[in-house]
């Protein structure tokens, strides 16, 4: 049912770079009008949401306190160990969820947001 996701940013350039180390990636950022946003590679076409990190002044504020959105992974651990490197912070290593739902991990970005991680390994 998801269709798009944004996560605010206050730094574009430092989001995008921390972005793309944790999850091994490019980001392509673009302008339109008042707004930057750094988009996601396109999954759409395999029936995955995509979205972007998006910088709008005041209409978007990073926080930890809102939605939480989980990060498909095949292996939570590459992506949360490569977050402290990349400039965020881990809150809660890979832990099993159940045998039939996997692992998760969280960890706030370089902008100061809560994300999480889901994996089945």
């Amino acid at each position: 049912m998801i269709n798009w996701f944004e996560i605010p940013v206050a730094n574009m350039e430092r989001a995008k770079t921390f972005y793309e180390i944790v999850f091994d990636l490019k980001i392509t950022v673009h302008k339109m009008g008042d707004l930057e946003m750094g988009w996601f590679p396109n999954k759409s076409a395999s029936g995955m949401a995509t979205g972007t990190l998006i910088h709008a002044g005041d209409h978007y504020k990073p926080s930890m306190d809102g939605v939480l959105i989980y990060f498909s992974c095949e292996d939570v651990a590459n992506e949360i160990g490569r977050v402290v490197e990349a400039g965020g912070q881990v809150i809660a290593e890979k832990k099993q969820i159940s045998e039939s739902n996997g692992y998760m991990a969280y960890f706030i970005d370089s902008e100061g947001n809560r994300i999480a991680l889901h994996s089945m390994q």
